[in-house]
């Protein structure tokens, strides 16, 4: 039998598992049984994108964790006769389902037949939407519930939960490659030029600057020398180029539909006047 503290544990992100092992969906409602208050009921979400709940039956199933584990195979599980879940399930459709999954005993309306304990009595019934936060117990599957002070029931809504997680938005790289560009500098060279001087004899040193031979020809050589550009390259290291990440923050604005239930009344002809404060 699955305890209190059990429901209380698929109340929040509950997961249905077939009798293999595999995930058949997020659970969805759970019913109770209108007798015993056990649960005997519990819907799956299943079809494209869990927009179908299908009805599987909790009779041999046990729980671990936040996880229900089922005596029916998955597939059996999706091929399962469509119910609103909800709405009260009319007598012709708890006998549908009682057929499918081959559980004997199943009733509708029938006043006397032999009631099966482990089975549950859908008709009449509401199941509490577990994705809402089931606040006790006693909530699930008994949205209606009769007072001292009168019948009531419980009104729901969706809430909406906003988060963030950190995901991969992409990679940065740092890659080098190579450029060639022009460079001029401008360097000073030196070079020798011969430069003519002429400086005049004087008469006392004439005997020794004259010529042994008398006139004649001559001729003098003088060695120039210059300064040559060079042009050598070297490879060096000039800066060190690193990445690193800063965290900005921006808000964003979300949207999302959110459903909630209303609560409307009909009332008698004699009664349509009155308001919420002086009706008794």
């Amino acid at each position: 039998m699955i305890t209190t503290d059990e429901i209380q544990a698929l109340a929040s992100d509950g997961v249905v598992i077939d009798q293999d092992g595999d995930k058949v969906g997020k659970v969805g409602q759970i019913y109770l049984d209108d007798t015993s208050g056990e649960p005997s009921w519990v819907t799956a979400s299943t079809g494209f994108f869990g927009t179908s709940q299908s009805f599987v039956p909790l009779q041999g199933a046990h729980v671990q964790g936040s996880e229900v584990r089922v005596a029916y195979a998955k597939d059996v599980i999706k091929d399962a006769p469509r119910v609103d879940e909800d709405a009260s399930i009319s007598p012709e459709e708890e006998r549908t389902l009682f057929q499918y999954y081959g559980i004997g005993g199943h009733h509708g309306n029938d006043e006397n037949h032999d009631r099966d304990p482990g089975h549950s009595d859908l008709h009449g019934r509401e199941a509490a939407n577990t994705d809402d936060g089931v606040d006790g117990v006693g909530h699930v599957g008994q949205d209606r519930a009769h007072t001292d002070e009168g019948p009531s029931m419980t009104r729901s809504e969706e809430q909406v939960q906003v988060g963030t997680e950190k995901v991969n938005a992409g990679k940065a790289r740092l890659r080098k490659y190579v450029v060639t560009e022009n460079v001029t500098k401008t360097v000073p060279v030196q070079r020798e030029e011969v430069r003519i001087e002429r400086e005049p004899i004087a008469e006392g040193d004439r005997s020794q600057a004259s010529s042994p031979g008398g006139l004649g020809d001559d001729e003098q050589e003088v060695s120039l020398s210059e300064e040559r550009v060079v042009v050598d390259k070297e490879t060096v290291p000039v800066e060190r180029v690193k990445m690193d990440t800063d965290t900005v923050t921006e808000d964003r604005q979300v949207t999302e539909e959110v459903r909630k239930e209303q609560v409307d009344t009909d009332l008698p002809e004699s009664e349509q006047g009155l308001t919420d404060e002086n009706r008794h």
